[in-house]
């Protein structure tokens, strides 16, 4: 069995814009319905969505045999947390809430084994090395692992040149809804404050060279991103992709109002 290589740290490197969507409907059937519409990228969101460990087993499991690359969101940037998700195969993180670059220093330390990290060893019992059928990979998982970070708060943003230049972080997401809160404008990540804020992150995100990331389902802000120069960026949320489909069909046939616009949307 060789090492499965990561395609996304790959293009991350090289500057091409990925395109995403986000999972929340936890449910490998559907994962694998995302995966086969043609997506770069997939996040399977532990922080929000009700995903445990063998929910997140299952959706990598499904998207495994096609083009999209999965990414998990864990709860929380915990060490031992992390390493159940890495055991189950994960090669990408994105890790929210992160405030400072010693936060992001013990993220890196903590997607590495020693003597670079601090991942603890139990190969013989992980889907990562296939069971110890990879020959090598203890020696050579850490080449493959992304750490990508989450900035989303006013603190988050104070510190964003010193996050990004923490060497083994390799791209910074910035949330559009806790910082639009944070910034006193919740729920309103369209407000020209929150996307004067945002445009700043992305420019210095991609001067300290390093990948730059954002979600939104306005496709209007999406294409503003990428044009920036935003390396992944995810454009939708396959639950509300569902609910919107459903309340247009509903509306279709029994005459109620139609769902609302997506314009300014987070997700």
């Amino acid at each position: 069995m060789d090492m499965p290589v990561n395609i996304f740290k790959q293009r991350l490197r090289s500057g091409e814009a990925q395109i995403g969507l986000w999972l929340g409907l936890a449910d490998a059937y559907c994962a694998e319905l995302a995966a086969n519409a043609g997506f770069d990228w997939l996040l399977i969101d532990g922080e929000h969505a009700p995903n445990d460990l063998r929910g997140m087993l299952g959706q990598l499991q499904a998207v495994a045999p096609y083009p999209s690359h999965p990414v998990i969101r864990p709860v929380i940037g915990d060490t031992a947390l992390i390493k159940q998700v890495l055991d189950i195969g994960a090669q990408t993180l994105l890790v929210p809430m992160v405030e400072s670059a010693v936060q992001a220093q013990e993220l890196v330390r903590a997607i590495h084994y020693p003597p670079n990290g601090v991942r603890g060893v139990g190969s013989a019992l992980a889907r990562a090395s296939r069971w110890n059928s990879i020959p090598g990979y203890l020696d050579r998982a850490d080449e493959q692992m992304c750490l990508l970070v989450q900035i989303e708060n006013r603190e988050g943003l104070a510190n964003l040149d010193a996050i990004a230049a923490v060497d083994g972080v390799d791209g910074v997401f910035i949330g559009p809804a806790d910082l639009s809160a944070s910034m006193g404008f919740r729920g309103n990540p369209g407000h020209p404050e929150v996307q004067a804020a945002i445009e700043d992150a992305i420019a210095r995100i991609r001067k300290a060279g390093k990948a730059a990331g954002i979600l939104s389902a306005d496709p209007v802000l999406a294409r503003r991103y990428i044009e920036l120069g935003a390396a992944f960026v995810a454009v939708g949320v396959d639950t509300t992709v569902l609910m919107r489909g459903l309340q247009s069909l509903a509306a279709a046939f029994k005459g109620s109002l139609a769902p609302a616009s997506a314009a300014g949307a987070i997700y």
